[in-house]
């Protein structure tokens, strides 16, 4: 019985191996460097291209047949890893995408998965139904370990999260490789001395990759309750809840896309993991010291964005600015920047940008993209709502003066009114002429 099971798995060998060669041998002409990389890898070594490809594909004029990978693929293999993925961020990042309702307005080249263009280029690591019809990029796995080398070694490097992670409104590539962590890194190169990407946020290979704070840095409930006040200003904004403080349909797209994390057992547990990670390196106590003083970070952006939105809110709530036919929610931050007012361009800039590289920053160990990327032009744009906002209401009510947010220029004094006069200055100038006349001339005898 065991010489037929060894004479059959032979058998299905040979003719994985004459499958391959038939491939290899049509891709050396069409595709040479897939062939190349292929090659290349260690999957070369056990598979045939069949085992991801299907074997229904025989020729040039069926290659329609070919099938195209998915995570499902890659988990007859690596069920573990996937289970992982699935439990994470990554896998509901085209969910996250599609919620927006922004998408709208983005070219098609940018919106369809096909182009890869704009938002669908990286978040096409998310898991796409079969049913939506996308036949190339739905594997999702090869977003890092990329075709058709599919290296582990690759993917462990911290520049594979590059492509995604940099940029706008998530530059913590940019955050890391700047900050001490990065700058060691970048001078000894990958010798485990200075966290990198995968350190933090796949300890031990784990692939679902998530935080405590996920990427809107909410979290719900707060218990600090001026806090709350501004969290629940900015939930209600984003249109997760409505006026009257009560979850909405956008609420579930949120917890299904798990971009916030909606009770306190989640949030300490991916503080607690963290916590273990830091502490490899640092004492515990630093390792909370330095996490709290991020979430404080997040706290001081929070208040100063609720008060823009407040702001802005009010100008609605006055009927200065009319929320739009086709929005639910006014003023709506999803709309990102389809909004119709420069006053609400400058709340998206506050939303997208500056309040996430302020806490981005602090958590990645960057003082200065913390403080003068993020910070500083967050209390600049509250600046600029607030004088825009008195000017709007200003000219809604008539008025010939505006109001301004700067300090008046203090009362001149009597001294100083009556050095400023013109008769003053004038004989000052004329005493120091002819004073300097009368010193030349002294000095020539």
């Amino acid at each position: 019985m065991r010489r037929v099971l060894l004479a059959l798995l032979i058998f299905a060998l040979l003719i994985t191996i004459a499958s391959a060669n038939e491939c290899i041998d049509c891709h050396r002409q069409v595709t040479p460097g897939i062939v190349d990389q292929w090659l290349s890898g260690n999957m070369s070594k056990y598979f045939g291209c069949e085992a991801c490809h299907g074997s229904d594909h025989k020729n040039s004029d069926d290659w329609q047949n070919a099938k195209m990978p998915t995570p499902d693929t890659c988990k007859a293999c690596h069920p573990k890893q996937y289970n992982q993925y699935a439990s994470g961020k990554h896998y509901y990042a085209w969910i996250a995408m599609n919620a927006m309702p922004a998408l709208q307005h983005v070219p098609n080249p940018q919106r369809d998965l096909e182009g890869f263009k704009g938002c669908s280029g990286c978040h096409k690591i998310g898991h796409i139904e079969e049913k939506e019809g996308y036949r190339y990029g739905a594997a999702a796995c090869d977003s890092c370990h990329t075709r058709h080398k599919f290296s582990k070694e690759e993917a462990r490097k911290p520049e594979a999260c590059l492509p995604c992670h940099m940029g706008f409104d998530h530059p913590q590539y940019e955050m890391w490789s700047t900050s001490k962590h990065g700058v060691i890194y970048r001078i000894e190169g990958d010798t485990g001395r200075a966290p990198k990407c995968q350190t933090c946020h796949m300890a031990n290979g784990n692939h679902s990759v998530m935080t405590a704070w996920g990427f809107l840095a909410l979290r719900v409930p707060e218990d600090d309750e001026e806090w709350w006040k501004d969290r629940v200003t900015i939930l209600q904004a984003l249109g997760v809840l409505d006026e009257d403080g009560n979850p909405t349909e956008r609420f579930e797209i949120v917890k299904a896309g798990k971009v916030a994390r909606l009770s306190k057992e989640k949030w300490q547990t991916e503080r607690e993991r963290m916590i273990t990670i830091c502490s490899q390196c640092h004492s515990e106590n630093f390792a909370r010291e330095q996490l709290e003083a991020g979430d404080k970070m997040i706290r001081e952006a929070d208040r100063v964005f609720a008060e823009a939105i407040r702001t802005v809110k009010e100008l609605y709530d006055l009927g200065i600015l009319e929320k739009p036919d086709d929005w639910k929610y006014a003023p709506d931050l999803l709309q990102f920047y389809e909004v119709k007012t420069p006053i609400e361009e400058e709340l998206y800039l506050m939303f997208m940008e500056y309040r996430m590289r302020t806490f981005q920053g602090a958590f990645h160990m960057n003082p200065d993209y913390s403080f003068w990327y993020g910070w500083a032009p967050l209390k600049e744009s509250l600046i600029k709502i607030k004088y825009e906002a008195e000017k709007l209401k200003a000219e809604k009510l008539g008025e010939s003066e505006v109001v301004t947010t700067t300090t008046p220029a203090p009362e001149k004094t009597e001294a100083q009114e009556t050095k400023s006069t013109p008769g003053f200055e004038g004989i000052v100038t004329a005493l120091a002429i002819v004073s300097a006349m009368i010193f030349a001339g002294r000095r020539a005898k």
